[in-house]
């Protein structure tokens, strides 16, 4: 596959604004979903661990992560179209390819995660006092995370297969035939995909300290408990640290030929020694992270690893597309669009983030009320605030969709 025919895949119609916008706004939002799938997994591990156990405090802590991991799946789902869409945006040509070659995947990809998250709902419906009552069907939620597992690979699968466009004839037409199925998983590496699982591990350390300080203040919370979490979470963070690199390394060490050097490069130290602060830092910390700000903050330091993280991805990516097929994803043809990038920052900043400040308001302040928690006029004002953006959105749909359709 050489440049021109890349080039001549390319939408004609170009892109509504620079590229360079598409590049960060994939890099961030990319992190957000990754971030969320993280929680999820390591939320869905300590489920299965607590559920198949005896232990009071490991069945406490697989009841709170239920509850986190179903949500999880959720914000992943949601937080996954955005980067989804942008890799769509200034990659047409690879990641369009990528999913022809493997079409019964893409499509499978969606019943296999509706079937998983399914699961985890039934298991979820059956098991809602699993601290104090036998588990049942634990099966379902192990299935469930398998196929999140599954769901994660095949994702993996076509950003491999997108950045070797010099095999899509061989895919395609092995020895000269044509397979037009869709059936096969052509490449992917294994290091690659145990890093980014095992970041879960990483991740969900630090989400239990942050967990522990949220109920820390609730007066029905056994002090044993909240010292357990707190070791628990340091063990978890420490040991995926060490799997994070060690995964890491790994995949360096199977990059392509042409890109080996990348291994030594800024972009993966950085990230490399994000990580490994995350994972000492609750050891170092100690009983400081009792504190608001080293007890929230370790997740916020987490987050930034995988910005981090998410920007080696994408340099590699640049690096291989670019300095390998001479593919320049900057020099897109620009057809600048102002209304629909304006849309997007309005909805993003004003709906999104009014909406997200109501949720967390009140998950924050009914995780802080012993009872029942009724919520402040401030508060109701800031939810029907909500509600009123969110009609006028869809009502802005519709207006438009008809006014474009009828013009």
């Amino acid at each position: 596959m050489n440049t021109e025919m890349l080039y001549a895949l390319r939408d004609v119609a170009g892109v509504p604004s620079h590229p360079v916008l598409f590049l960060i706004l994939g890099v961030l939002t990319f992190a957000l979903h990754i971030l969320a799938v993280q929680v999820m997994l390591g939320a869905s591990g300590l489920v299965i661990w607590g559920a198949l156990s005896k232990d009071a405090y490991k069945r406490q802590l697989a009841q709170a992560m239920l509850g986190t991991a179903k949500i999880a799946v959720s914000v992943a789902v949601v937080l996954g179209v955005a980067p989804l869409l942008f890799v769509q945006v200034i990659y047409d040509p690879f990641w369009y390819t990528s999913n022809v070659l493997s079409a019964t995947w893409v499509i499978g990809f969606i019943v296999i995660l509706t079937v998983g998250y399914l699961l985890m709902y039934f298991f979820y419906a059956k098991n809602h006092h699993l601290a104090t009552q036998k588990t049942v069907c634990p099966g379902s939620m192990i299935l469930s995370l398998a196929l999140m597992l599954v769901v994660g690979f095949i994702m993996h699968v076509l950003v491999v297969q997108m950045l070797s466009p010099d095999q899509w004839m061989q895919w395609y037409a092995p020895n000269g035939e044509i397979d037009a199925s869709g059936r096969g998983l052509h490449a992917y590496n294994l290091w690659r995909f145990a890093f980014f699982i095992s970041l879960s591990v990483l991740v969900i350390g630090s989400w239990l300290l942050a967990y522990r300080h949220y109920i820390s203040h609730r007066t029905d919370v056994d002090s044993g408990y909240l010292q357990w979490l707190k070791g628990l979470a340091g063990a978890l963070s420490l040991a995926g640290g060490i799997l994070a690199i060690g995964f890491g390394i790994g995949w360096m060490l199977t990059l392509p030929e042409s890109q080996a050097s990348f291994g030594f490069s800024p972009w993966v130290w950085l990230a490399a020694l994000m990580i490994a602060l995350t994972a000492v830092m609750p050891k170092l910390m100690g009983n400081k992270v009792n504190a608001p700000l080293f007890g929230y903050g370790l997740f916020g330091l987490a987050a930034v690893a995988l910005i981090l993280v998410a920007v080696a991805r994408e340099m590699l990516r640049w690096n291989i597309l670019f300095g390998d097929f001479g593919y320049n994803a900057l020099d897109y043809a620009v057809n600048m669009d102002w209304y629909s990038t304006l849309l997007f920052f309005g909805t993003f900043l004003i709906i999104g983030g009014t909406v997200l400040a109501y949720f967390l308001t009140v998950a924050w302040q009914a995780g802080q009320t012993d009872g029942v928690y009724t919520p402040s006029p401030a508060v109701t004002r800031l939810g029907n605030l909500s509600i009123i953006l969110i009609t006028l959105w869809i009502i802005h749909f519709f207006v438009l969709g008809l006014w474009v359709w009828l013009g």
